[in-house]
């Protein structure tokens, strides 16, 4: 059994699930995978049980009944992780918008330099983002602005979606309830991380727009991240952050 695994929620990824997932297994660096699946209607969840038999001690499957959000997807693979006993629990997409090649560098900066999350950030070194019309990337980008300002964090990538948790961190933040599903979600993990004092650090990638399948935007999603933010920073006033 590896110490790392990664998380890979999915709805209609037939497309790209097979190709990410062998991708994963090909890397020199070992990281188990764990799928999520919201009832994909197009049959991600069949190619993944498929791939088990190839790779039964390495792929796994949780199967929810409809969709239910991505930050109970990531709060349900982290709670399956942590009860298996991994060390280093990572989040990325399907889409290959994440490299998976750049999954052993985020594991390094968490176990080879001692940062407690690893943040694959599209803004440390600029805006590396390919294939997103102008109008996302401003909003990407100055969404995250926002956030800094509002929160006080340091980190440019705010809503990045590609990250290593170590494994304490998740213990600590999980004792309670996530409040947030999209966008907003990964924000509070990140600002809760920062309160309770872990470090974090951001490490460069290229964020490259999905070439397969269907983006799950939305304004819906946009706007829980907006208000998201002054609730996050508000609540944070009547707390103390102890781990």
């Amino acid at each position: 059994m590896s110490d790392s695994v990664v998380i890979i929620p999915t709805y209609n990824e037939l497309e790209n699930i097979e190709r990410m997932i062998r991708k994963i297994f090909s890397l020199n660096e070992p990281i188990d995978i764990l799928i999520v699946d919201d009832n994909s209607p197009d049959g991600t969840a069949l190619v993944v049980q498929n791939l088990q038999k190839e790779f039964s001690s390495r792929l796994f499957l949780l199967q929810r009944p409809g969709k239910m959000g991505l930050g109970t997807a990531y709060v349900q693979g982290f709670q399956w992780a942590l009860a298996r006993g991994y060390k280093f629990i990572l989040e990325m997409d399907a889409d290959f918008s994440h490299n998976p090649e750049d999954l052993p560098r985020l594991i390094s900066a968490c176990r080879e330099e001692g940062n407690d999350v690893a943040i694959g950030s599209r803004y440390i070194t600029g805006v590396n983002v390919v294939n997103w019309p102008m109008s996302r990337v401003l909003l990407s980008y100055f969404a995250s602005q926002y956030v800094r300002l509002i929160t006080g964090m340091k980190v440019r990538d705010t809503t990045a979606g590609f990250v290593c948790y170590k494994d304490d961190v998740l213990k600590t933040i999980l004792k309670e309830p996530i409040r947030f599903v999209g966008y907003a979600f990964q924000i509070e993990m990140k600002f809760k991380a920062w309160k309770y004092g872990y470090r974090l650090v951001e490490v460069p990638i290229i964020f490259t727009e999905r070439a397969a399948g269907t983006s799950k935007m939305s304004g819906k999603i946009v706007r829980e991240a907006i208000w998201g933010v002054l609730k996050i920073k508000f609540l944070s006033f009547f707390r103390k952050w102890e781990k």
